[in-house]
Order: structure tokens, then sequence, then C-alpha cells
């Protein structure tokens, strides 16, 4: 059982190694065709401590955000995860 068990583990950290390197290779090939990565529109809200642990929710404006088009994050945040967290604290 403890050695199918490690077999299974073994597998799935290839699948996954698989899978990245493929990410990565699609979004350099993306990149050579000038599509590799976009940009998400994200809104900025400023978080400032008041009395009584209270806290004051400034809304600081929309700004374009860059992102990568592939599953992974590559030197920045994923398309697809960006688009559904759009909302960035500071």
């Amino acid at each position: 059982m403890k050695r199918i068990l490690w077999l299974i583990i073994r597998i799935l950290i290839a699948i996954i190694v698989v899978i990245y390197l493929a990410d990565w290779g699609l979004l350099r090939i993306k990149m050579s065709h000038g599509t590799g990565y976009g940009t998400v529109q994200v809104d900025q809200y400023l978080t400032t401590p008041l009395k009584g642990n209270k806290d004051e929710y400034d809304f600081m404006g929309t700004v374009p955000e860059p992102c990568s088009h592939s599953i992974f994050p590559h030197g920045a945040p994923p398309c697809w995860w960006l688009q559904k967290h759009n909302s960035s604290w500071e």
C-alpha cells in the first residue's frame, strides 16, 4: 500500500511539472507573437486604521494591472485569476 501511494505521488508531481513546463512554453510562444501579456482593470482600495479598532475604506480608483495569458503565474498573475479577483487592498 505504501509503495502504491508513493508511486501515485510521484506520478502527480511529474504531471504537474509537465503541465507547468508546457504552460511556460506556450507563454513564450505567445510572447513571441506579442500576445503573452495583457491588462485587467483592478479597483484599488486604501484601508486606514481608526480609533477603537475600526477601519476606514477609501476607493482610490481603477488602474490597469498587467497579467499573463497562462494557467500559472509567470512574472505576473494569470489574467483568469485577476479577472475574478479584481480588487486590490492596501
